[in-house]
């Protein structure tokens, strides 16, 4: 590739940041967002969250340790494009089987990079996350400024469309164990596995490796799946998955998730979360620049203990327009935002953040085991009820 192309970032504000060209050559256009995370571009880049978004690396230099087949989080890469301070001249990882750049051409993603991107996020933190663009090679910065301005904004858009899957399938890969040691790595699974309708809204593989990690049978459902037609499925629990954008845009969904509370137990992450609280009544807002990275503090409100969490949304939970039957559970201590919130009277709950990580920390993970405890109490009331055994093993 030729490094020496100018290539320019332009925001809807009209300002510009400038560059040499990354990856493939042409038009990003999306929301211009920043990711705080050292490591996990890969997973980051093929995050369908990051549909519609150009993604902002903040730590100095990205690439070093490649790319590999096993660490995607989805089918192909849905960032819209990539922005870096520095690219690594070199892979040095026995996993790497690729070179960042390379791997960015292969997908026809737009990128990057020598670009200021402590000033850029700076920006963002200030002005707040906006439409923008890459172009590359940069013209003129009349045009550059012209482009930015017709980016349409995320707001009201839904975006789950594009990313949630045609059909129905199972999911049946297993969480990896990390090392011998690890907790997940020792558990067994039931006899008669918990069978889980997920609504892919934009689903990571992590998530689903977690279920299934935990005794869960997924069957994996599109997003505009009716109530009806989950229930069909004979499920045992209802898991509402991440996703990318505007959850009000989302038209629809809510009604249905809201004809399955209190039926069975409901587990929702990130934009399942948002989902979720609209089902309960709840209303959404759009945050200023949104949490997006792998380091940002949860503090748990039963506990008092603070998490470390792996977080990409930009919209958050009203806690003033939660229902009576609701109570926060975690709190996100950069801005006190909600983080988590629970139903015992409706049998659900959700977190804001990434428990499965991928990248991030595995402080969350343990959040996977309550869905599987209210699935395992629901059977024993049922077995119970019927007059057989009631004591279940997981």
């Amino acid at each position: 590739m030729n490094r020496g192309d100018d290539a320019v970032v332009a925001l809807a504000d009209g300002t510009l940041f400038r560059g040499k060209a990354l990856g493939a050559r042409g038009q990003a256009r999306g929301e211009v967002v920043f990711n705080t995370s050292m490591t996990g571009y890969q997973e980051i880049l093929t995050d369908p969250s990051y549909s519609g978004q150009i993604v902002t690396m903040t730590y100095p230099e990205i690439g070093n340790y490649g790319v590999n087949p096993d660490d995607p989080e989805s089918r192909r890469v849905f960032a819209a494009g990539l922005i870096v301070r520095a690219l690594s001249p070199v892979v040095s990882n026995y996993r790497g089987s690729q070179d960042l750049e390379s791997y960015l051409v292969d997908h026809g993603v737009v990128g990057i990079q020598q670009v200021d991107t402590r000033a850029l996020v700076r920006h963002i933190r200030e002005a707040g996350a906006q439409p923008g663009c890459i172009l590359s090679p940069a013209p003129s910065d009349e045009e550059a400024r012209r482009i930015a301005r017709d980016v349409p904004s995320l707001v009201g858009v839904d975006l789950v469309e594009g990313v949630t899957t045609p059909g129905p399938y199972q999911w049946i890969e297993p969480l990896r164990a990390l090392h011998a040691e690890d907790p997940l790595a020792v558990l067994e699974t039931p006899e008669r596995p918990y069978r889980v309708v997920a609504y892919d809204f934009g689903v990571k593989n992590n998530i689903l490796r977690h279920l299934v990690r935990r005794g869960c049978e997924v069957i994996v459902v599109p997003a505009y799946t009716t109530a009806e037609e989950a229930l069909a499925w004979k499920p045992e629990g209802i898991f509402l998955s991440n996703g990318p954008g505007d959850p009000d845009a989302v038209r629809g969904v809510p009604a249905e998730v809201k004809k399955l509370l209190g039926r069975l137990p409901i587990f929702g992450i990130c934009l399942g979360h948002q989902i979720l609280a609209l089902a309960m009544g709840a209303r959404t807002f759009k945050l200023k620049f949104g949490h997006r990275g792998a380091n940002h503090p949860v503090r748990h409100e039963q506990t008092r203990a603070v998490e470390i969490t792996s977080q990409n949304h930009g919209f958050a939970v009203d806690p003033a327009s939660l229902p009576e039957s609701a109570r926060v559970t975690h709190i996100h201590l950069n801005d006190q935002t909600v983080a988590g919130f629970a139903s015992e009277a409706l049998d659900c709950y959700s977190v804001q953040y990434h428990p499965e990580a991928s990248p991030g920390p595995h402080d969350a993970q343990y959040l996977f085991g309550p869905f599987v405890e209210m699935m395992e109490a629901r059977r024993a009331r049922a077995l119970g009820d019927s007059g057989q055994a009631s004591a279940l093993s997981p």
